[in-house]
């Protein structure tokens, strides 16, 4: 459809969540506690934190939750008695979150849509709403202009608010989704005006490299086991930069029995763990460190972008300032970016 462009009033917000609550959604939204700013329920736009660069972890838990039952099972004699679990996800409207991390649902939408329909992820999908806000400031770790966003990109978000200096928002409704909300809403808005410059108001962020060559660049570095051991040095293999990653999607399946019951469940894993990709019979065919964190970049800037058509990686910079070992992404693809195939 085609964006329409309208506004709202800061004021207004609290009746506007007021309606969409009425409307049996649940809220989410940045919520500052101390020093970390996280997607949690909120109620009223009084509990949303504005004034922040990046969530400390990502939303992707509304529709990916980081451990989730899939089915429940029963022995009964020589029977096994299976039970499915029936999604039935309470509507959610992810409030507040930023282009790059709307832009990295569609990677996520790809990823469990595209080979096979997953309806764990589908269900939560279809039933959530997503309000992306523009960026209007942003910190060395940021670097969405190099993988294809910028500061106020429409893709992933239903309606897109762009703060105006005013305190009012400039709103831009994106998809039949974000129509809806707006439109249950509608006494709330007003046309936005026609000079209203949205450029002038967003962050700006240059890009600090081109992330449509990346792709033959990095893949060129793949026999370089020098440039990958001297990346990963650092990397004790912790994870952290995986479960705050906004587009990492890598999960592992177990199951837990007791007694003659049992239930399968899937959580988040990461490449970046030693036991990623050990086999049965003791052998790991990334069975380094170099390896794994290899194996990190070129599924995030060249397996895909090839496969999928999406970006793996969206700038958000989150691992970077995630990393207990100070290893940032940004530094490590400018190196790749220079170095000589």
């Amino acid at each position: 459809m085609t964006i329409e462009r309208k506004k709202i009033k800061k004021e207004s917000l609290g009746q506007w969540f007021e309606k969409m609550t009425a409307a049996g959604n649940r809220i989410m939204a940045p919520k500052r506690n101390k020093k970390q700013v996280c997607f949690e329920t909120v109620t009223s736009p009084a509990e949303v934190a504005f004034d922040y660069v990046q969530t400390t972890v990502s939303a992707k838990r509304a529709v990916f939750p980081p451990v989730e039952e899939m089915l429940a099972y029963k022995f009964a004699d020589k029977e096994t008695k299976l039970e499915e679990k029936e999604i039935k996800p309470q509507p959610t409207v992810v409030f507040g979150i930023r282009p790059c991390d709307a832009d990295a649902f569609v990677t996520l939408y790809e990823v469990f849509s595209r080979d096979y329909k997953d309806d764990l992820f589908l269900n939560r999908w279809e039933q959530t709403t997503f309000i992306g806000i523009s960026c209007i400031q942003a910190d060395s770790a940021c670097f969405c202009t190099s993988t294809g966003g910028n500061p106020g990109n429409t893709k992933g978000s239903d309606v897109l608010l762009t703060p105006l200096k005013n305190g009012d928002f400039l709103v831009e409704v994106v998809t039949e989704k974000g129509k809806k909300i707006v439109t249950a809403a509608e006494n709330l808005f007003s046309s936005a005006d026609s000079d209203i410059d949205k450029e002038s108001l967003l962050a700006k962020l240059p890009n600090k490299f081109e992330g449509k060559d990346m792709k033959a660049k990095i893949n060129a570095q793949f026999d370089n086991e020098a440039l990958w051991s001297r990346q990963s040095m650092r990397c004790i293999g912790c994870g952290a930069c995986a479960y705050v990653c906004p587009t990492c999607q890598c999960f592992g399946i177990e199951d837990e029995r007791f007694g003659s019951k049992g239930k399968r469940i899937r959580c988040w894993d990461s490449c970046c763990f030693g036991l990623f990709t050990l086999h049965t019979s003791g052998h790991n065919p990334r069975h380094t460190q170099w390896q794994r964190w290899r194996q990190r970049l070129m599924h995030k800037f060249s397996y895909e972008p090839d496969n999928l058509g999406v970006p793996g990686c969206v700038g958000c910079g989150r691992c970077s300032r995630a990393c207990p070992t100070d290893m940032n992404i940004l530094e490590h693809m400018l190196e790749i970016a220079e170095e000589k195939a």
